[in-house]
């Protein structure tokens, strides 16, 4: 390394796969990324992120930022190849370029070779180290939420919301801080997106900390195994999903026309607090068999049939 690569940094700019107009921002670089972060604040380094405005379309861009503001340039994870590192190394020929956290696949590639230094986690003839995202700063668990829409039910004519409501869920539920997880109840024992069982939806379901739905066995599912539902009726007026939730007894439900951030903050607070433990109440009711439902009607029905025979 010689002195000019030994002189510490003035400002570094930190780039990866997520910085490109055309790449692409996964979880495993983000958390390297912050791992990078991490140790340039404890040494007091001064530094700037760019970002794919595809994917943060407020913040710096590769293509808003003057070079010359920075004496080192830092590449973050991924792997070393293709044209856009190699732009990297003529635009930011002055600063000193340096890859970290990166995969390797050839050595002789201008992509990496126009590096500096390159600390790889994993390269030709070397031993792999740690990929950086195994020592991210620790995060808080978000809310693990399955989404349940449907888009069918043409029985229901001109009274159909399905398409609105879908719209209006999944804009709101795009802006909050959860992991979200779109799920189906159909059964498939040859499409492996699928579940082929009920017993595999409700171990899904049962791993939830709240379900978001359109679709009665989505809500009947989910409480059955003592999981909080948001329920949206999508059709006007109300039908099956508003008379299942009233013979559940489960107070979490919205119409068609009732659906703005209001409503559904008010409810996704509940199902995440009280609801909770509502949701075990219900469960234990289905458990129980407290209420009647149709099967336990079905031999009054069949009996005198049966007799007269």
């Amino acid at each position: 390394m010689n002195d000019r690569e030994r002189a510490r940094p003035g400002k570094v700019l930190l780039t990866g796969w997520f910085s490109f107009r055309d790449g692409e921002a996964t979880a495993g670089d983000v958390l390297a990324l912050r791992r990078v972060e991490e140790v340039l604040r404890a040494s007091g380094t001064s530094y700037d992120v760019a970002w794919s405005p595809g994917f943060l379309p407020d913040a710096l861009h590769l293509d808003q930022v003057r070079p010359a503001d920075y004496t080192h340039l830092v590449f973050v994870c991924g792997p070393l190849h293709g044209p856009q590192i190699e732009e990297l190394h003529r635009r930011f020929a002055h600063c000193v370029r340096i890859a970290v956290g990166t995969s390797v696949i050839d050595p002789g590639d201008a992509a990496t070779t126009g590096f500096h230094r390159v600390l790889a986690r994993d390269a030709p003839g070397s031993a792999p180290s740690e990929d950086l995202a195994a020592r991210a700063p620790t995060v808080p668990a978000r809310p693990v939420v399955g989404v349940i829409l449907t888009h069918g039910q043409q029985e229901y004519g001109e009274q159909r919301r399905h398409g609105e409501v879908a719209d209006r869920v999944t804009r709101w539920l795009a802006g909050k801080d959860c992991a979200r997880l779109e799920l189906d109840t159909r059964l498939d024992t040859r499409d492996w997106h699928l579940s082929a069982t009920p017993a595999q939806v409700q171990s899904v379901l049962a791993r939830l900390d709240l379900v978001v739905t359109d679709r009665l066995h989505g809500l009947v599912l989910a409480l059955r195994v003592g999981t909080p539902v948001l329920a949206v009726d999508p059709v006007a007026g109300g039908a099956k999903v508003t008379a299942q939730a009233r013979a559940c007894g489960w107070p979490a439900l919205l119409s068609a026309g009732q659906l703005d951030e209001r409503r559904l903050e008010r409810w996704w607070d509940w199902c995440l607090t009280s609801g909770r433990v509502a949701a075990r109440q219900v469960r234990d009711a289905f458990r129980d068999g407290r209420v009647p439902d149709g099967a336990d009607r079905l031999m009054d029905v069949l009996a005198p049939r049966a007799a007269a025979g």
